[in-house]
């Protein structure tokens, strides 16, 4: 049975606690124990909780006592090492912040925790969160369960990593431009980047540009990142933009009462190339939802190929990044990693160029609420390639070399008006790498792209696929 645990969904280990088939210690052992196996090849994790079994055990004795539990109760989680953890070392992948330990938890954690969930561990990041790959001068590079020459992604590289792996169930990520689901499709696992505000970022660094910023879980199955957004949704009374109650939902519902329409585009709806493997990937979704009932059309949507959205987030977090940033590093440059380095090296945005780039950000929310009003969701890739090479400068797509920050194209549009995406593998490379879709729904319709996301998780051709680290 423990070889068994570390591959399940954290829907189904609570269940099996639940009906005491396995205790909790059983289930947060059988993850330590991987870790201990195949983390020095990964480097996924980078602090585990000393407690955890202690807690394990104090959820089992609740189990015994026929306490009421909570819908994850037993179930270990892990959290990306940017997001506060009470006692527990979170230190944002810098040596400036080494041995950093918070007093108190983010609110997403607390949740969890609330919700019966086990801290099992904190995972490796770029340094300030702000990169596409996962690597910094604290602790190192993480490396993709699938092939360990190619990356998991960033920033939640070692989130995702962990979670393919088997090393957590599920965990708790962030996302400026494309943190939870660029990982999440580099190592075939599920990510949800809610709402902006939906989920309270009280408690997660950095706190700037905030109003970009979002915190999300990445798990192994639709089913587990509906349960953790139910769970962490809702304000916290701390976190300014977090307004909206769960109980608010502008989406279709679990059963929807009519057809739902979802448009899809892959290349030329987007500004750069997409690899053929995705392209045929998005296109099996495609007939896969058809099959299902729902109406898709190919679409354009004029603000996606008008406008460059990462330009946008480069050209304004920049001025809010730059002064953080140096204020906290100030008599400690020799400790700072090359991204961050990249952001001081920038040039300040000109005044102009900064409201010219609120104003397109403004474009682009119209654009958007024009396609939503004649669509349920829009379908597109994840990322344009599948997982690529550590430290790449440059890719090529079809014979076209662009710059490797390319791979946020697909995402960052959805940072920059706030929309909330889901992304879930549905095919795999030639590489035998995974490829996943993304899926975009209006703003708090986040169940009408779980619902989407659900119909492909039953007819996916590679729905339970787990890499091999025997043979790494």
């Amino acid at each position: 049975m423990k070889s068994e645990l570390f591959n399940q969904d954290a829907t189904k280990l609570a269940a099996l606690i639940r009906s005491r088939e396995v205790s909790p210690v059983e289930v947060v052992q059988a993850h330590l124990d991987r870790i201990q196996e195949v983390n020095p090849k990964i480097n996924a994790i980078v602090t585990v909780a000393n407690d955890a079994l202690k807690a394990a055990k104090a959820a089992e004795a609740a189990v015994l006592a026929g306490d009421e539990l909570g819908p994850l109760h037993g179930v270990p989680f892990t959290a990306k090492d940017s997001v506060d953890t009470a006692g527990v070392a979170t230190q944002r992948g810098s040596p400036i912040f080494k041995g950093r330990v918070p007093e108190s938890d983010a609110t997403a954690v607390a949740r969890m925790k609330k919700a019966g969930g086990i801290l099992l561990a904190k995972t490796n990041l770029p340094e300030f969160a702000f990169w596409i790959e996962t690597d910094n001068l604290l602790s190192g590079r993480t490396l993709n369960p699938w092939n360990l020459d190619r990356t998991p992604g960033g920033s939640s590289g070692g989130e995702s990593a962990a979670v393919a792996a088997g090393m957590s169930p599920i965990g708790l990520a962030t996302d400026i431009a494309i943190s939870i689901r660029g990982p999440a499709a580099m190592t075939g696992t599920v990510g949800l980047k809610a709402t902006h505000g939906r989920i309270p970022m009280t408690g997660v660094f950095p706190p700037q540009p905030r109003r970009f910023w979002h915190i999300g879980p990445i798990a192994r199955s639709v089913r587990d990142v509906a349960l953790a957004y139910s769970v962490l949704a809702g304000p916290d009374g701390a976190d300014g933009f977090s307004t909206s109650p769960i109980t608010l939902d502008a989406g279709i519902g679990a059963v929807p009462k009519r057809p739902i329409k979802v448009g899809w585009l892959v290349d030329p709806g987007l500004l750069a190339p997409v690899d053929p493997d995705v392209t045929t990937t998005v296109e099996a979704a495609v007939a896969a939802l058809s099959d299902s009932g729902v109406i898709v059309e190919p679409v354009r949507i004029p603000v996606l190929e008008q406008i460059d959205a990462l330009d946008l987030i480069w050209r304004l977090q920049v001025m809010e990044t730059k002064p953080a940033f140096k204020k906290l590093t100030a008599g400690h440059e020799d400790m700072i990693f090359k991204h961050v380095q990249g952001i001081y090296d920038t040039p300040d945005t000109p005044v102009e160029d900064f409201v010219q780039a609120e104003q397109q950000i403004e474009r682009m929310r119209d654009g958007f609420a024009q396609y939503f009003s004649q669509y349920d969701a829009l379908l597109l890739p994840a990322s344009p390639v599948a997982a690529h090479g550590h430290d790449a400068a440059e890719l090529e797509i079809n014979g076209q070399k662009v710059p490797s920050v390319h791979v946020m194209h697909t995402t960052a549009p959805f940072n920059v008006t706030g929309l909330p995406g889901l992304t879930l593998r549905f095919g795999t490379s030639r590489e035998g790498l995974p490829i996943s879709v993304q899926l975009v729904s209006p703003w708090l319709a986040e169940s009408t792209i779980l619902h989407l996301a659900s119909l492909l998780e039953k007819v996916s051709p590679v729905s339970g696929l787990n890499p091999d680290l025997s043979r790494l």
